[in-house]
């Protein structure tokens, strides 16, 4: 298929009412622009920034939810697209979640690591997000509080957060939680 663009969060996860985040496209290019699209709307466009564009919202409102995706254009040519970038703007209601990683940050090549998501919360399910990636990396239940990856390798290096909700009649969210710099020796 044709090229993709990269499109993440930074910071990842659900945005709070009057929160802000950075939307970041990112292709191998260095001559074209981004254009920004919310379904299926142009909303912007950053002409020659190299390999990457930041789109910032600031202040976010229910009018920042929706699905966003990149272009990447040449001379008015699209050379690749982005996958659909969901974003949530909600409330959160629950507490903040601890992140933690045995046997710890620092590991060796092609080691076990399992990430822990905790919540003083009996029904809460959390999310497990790598800055850089477009969606969530794994889901964490309440009956299963751990994510594991094993045999790790340098491109699971990275920052790592994770975020709960709640299905109760509706989603209730938490902030996310503090991050974890993964460093893979």
């Amino acid at each position: 298929g044709a090229p993709t663009i990269s499109i993440f969060l930074k910071p990842p996860g659900v945005i709070p009412p009057g929160g802000s985040t950075t939307i970041c496209c990112s292709y191998q290019g260095d001559s074209g622009s981004f254009v920004l699209y919310k379904d299926g709307q142009q909303l912007r466009t950053l002409m020659g920034h190299g390999s990457r564009a930041e789109f910032p919202i600031s202040n976010a409102t229910q009018e920042d939810r929706g699905g966003y995706h990149c272009h990447y254009l040449e001379g008015g040519t699209v050379l690749a697209r982005s996958e659909t970038l969901d974003i949530k703007v909600e409330e959160f209601q629950l507490p903040q979640p601890v992140l933690s990683v045995l046997p710890g940050c620092e590991v060796a090549a092609g080691a076990y690591v399992a990430f822990r998501c905790t919540i003083a919360h009996s029904t809460a399910g959390c999310f497990l997000y790598l800055e850089g990636q477009t969606g969530d990396l794994g889901f964490f239940s309440k009956e299963q509080n751990y994510f594991n990856l094993s045999r790790v390798h340098k491109g699971n290096e990275g920052r790592y957060s994770c975020q709960c909700f709640t299905r109760d009649r509706l989603f209730h969210w938490s902030a996310c939680s503090n991050t974890l710099d993964l460093v893979v020796r």
